[in-house]
C-alpha cells in the first residue's frame, strides 16, 4: 500500500508543481492565452497565491513522508489539495468548461488522503 501511495503522491506532486510554477511565473494574460480562461475573472494576486499553494502542496506531498518528520502532514496536504480541486471543478462547471483534469487530480488527492492516513 505504501508503494501505491508513493506513486500517487509523485504523480500529484509533478502535476501540482508544474501548474503552480506556471501560475507563479507567467502573467495572467499569458495564462489565459494558454487556455486557462478562468483567470480572466481572477486577480493577478489570487492567481499567484493559488500557484504558490500548489507548489507548497507538491512539496508537502513528498517531503514530510520522505524525511519521516511530521509524516502526518503528507495526508493533510493531500486533503488540502483535494479542497483546491473541488474548487477547480466547481469553477469549471460554473463556466461550462472542461473539468475532467481537475476531477482526476481531486480523486487522486482523495485516494492519497485515505492511504496516507491509513499508513501512518
Amino acid at each position: 500500500m505504501t508503494a501505491i501511495l508513493w506513486i500517487i503522491n509523485i504523480l500529484l506532486a509533478v502535476a501540482f508543481l508544474g501548474a503552480g510554477v506556471m501560475k507563479v511565473s507567467q502573467p495572467k494574460d499569458r495564462l489565459q492565452a494558454n487556455g486557462m480562461n478562468w483567470a480572466e475573472n481572477t486577480s493577478q494576486g489570487a492567481v499567484k497565491a493559488l500557484g504558490t499553494a500548489e507548489i507548497l502542496g507538491a512539496l508537502g506531498l513528498i517531503l514530510p513522508k520522505a524525511f519521516g518528520i511530521a509524516a502526518w502532514l503528507t495526508p493533510l496536504t493531500a486533503l488540502c489539495l483535494l479542497g483546491v480541486m473541488v474548487g477547480a471543478v466547481a469553477t469549471h462547471l460554473r463556466r461550462k468548461e472542461q473539468y475532467s483534469q481537475a476531477l482526476i487530480l481531486g480523486i487522486l488527492a482523495l485516494v492519497s488522503t485515505v492511504l496516507g492516513f491509513a499508513t501512518l
